[in-house]
């Protein structure tokens, strides 16, 4: 792993510090416009799958329904992201390291049997909610489809 590199100045210091891991404005957009139709869900929830502990956003845990809200600098979003000139090698690597994990833990959640929804920050988040609540009303009407093992009597 690389070493940290020496801040470039107290400005890139203060916005590096000022980076939360959760509850960022993109995430609460979406999460208020989930709230608005209805749903609850799990802000931070840790979830233990195979190998690795994740901390999606957004946690729908009957329907095991992770959601991450990706900021389009830290996830290197092919539309928005940017890297940095200065120390340019350390951030290479750095938001090359943050999309391999990103891939791994998608990966490892949906091989625990979650559904990973992926939402860009730069996203409208009432389309995002939308498409959360879709995919969160189609996995209860599969999960109510099961057929369900009763009790034997005995």
């Amino acid at each position: 792993m690389t070493d940290y590199p020496k801040p470039t100045s107290p400005a890139a210091t203060a916005v590096m510090k000022g980076n939360r891991r959760r509850d960022t404005g993109p995430e609460l957009r979406v999460r208020r416009a989930l709230h608005a139709r209805g749903l609850r869900y799990r802000v931070d929830r840790s979830l233990d799958v195979p190998g690795r502990r994740v901390r999606p956003d957004i946690v729908f845990g009957p329907t095991k329904i992770a959601v991450f809200v990706d900021g389009c600098f830290w996830h290197a979003c092919p539309e928005h992201g940017n890297s940095p000139s200065k120390n340019a090698t350390y951030w290479r690597e750095k938001l090359a390291r943050n999309t391999r994990r990103d891939a791994e833990v998608s990966e490892r959640l949906r091989s625990a049997g979650w559904q990973v929804i992926r939402i860009w920050e730069h996203q409208d988040p009432i389309e995002s909610a939308d498409q959360i609540a879709e995919a969160v009303a189609a996995r209860r009407k599969m999960l109510s489809a099961r057929p369900r093992h009763s009790a034997r009597q005995h």
